[in-house]
């Protein structure tokens, strides 16, 4: 059964883009290929505190996390080889279109005084990352159990062939940008 997101995009938003852009072939529509979830963690932290935002990340993403490592040891950060850096989730198909209608609908419009997202994430290539303060917007993550609040940042990984067509698969997508002052490169 296709997520409500999925259904938007194959039923709304891919026939529009294809008569917006004059795209002869179907497979031409921009579509997103996957979504990635990042965590940095400070090295300092304990296991357990380690352990608690893995489980956070995989209740708000629905998937297991992979713990990055450090692949060198750089005296300045109190950094050896082999210690945790970081949390990540790379999400595809049903649950990739299920996190990010859950990011759109629920997560993003419980922000603090929340305009809208700045469309300046784009990259060059099509690709949008945007960055979360804390993880306690997400409905899945219960307020009084945190101890410290943790930040991630999250990709969208498309295959447009520019940030403008990336912009408007989104948008069709309901991502709510603030408006445009300053969008950036197109």
């Amino acid at each position: 059964m296709a997520s409500r997101l999925q259904e938007k995009y194959e039923q709304q938003v891919k026939p529009a883009l294809q008569a917006a852009n004059q795209y002869a072939n179907p497979m031409q529509v921009p579509r997103i290929k996957k979504v990635v979830v990042n965590m940095g963690v400070k090295t300092s932290l304990d296991k357990d505190a380690l352990q608690i935002l893995a489980n956070d990340l995989g209740k708000i993403t629905g998937q297991k996390p992979v713990i990055a490592k450090s692949r060198l040891s750089i005296a300045n950060f109190r950094l050896r080889e082999g210690m945790p850096v970081g949390i990540k989730v790379t999400l595809r198909g049903q649950r990739m279109y299920e996190f990010l209608d859950r990011l759109i609908n629920t997560a993003l419009p419980r922000i603090r005084d929340f305009r809208g997202i700045s469309a300046t994430g784009f990259d060059g290539r099509g690709n949008f990352s945007l960055g979360l303060r804390e993880q306690t917007i997400f409905p899945e993550i219960d307020p009084d159990k945190i101890k410290a609040t943790q930040g991630m940042n999250i990709t969208i990984v498309t295959d447009a062939a520019s940030d403008a067509e990336a912009r408007e698969l989104l948008r069709g997508l309901g991502m709510p940008f603030a408006a445009a002052q300053n969008v950036g490169r197109a």
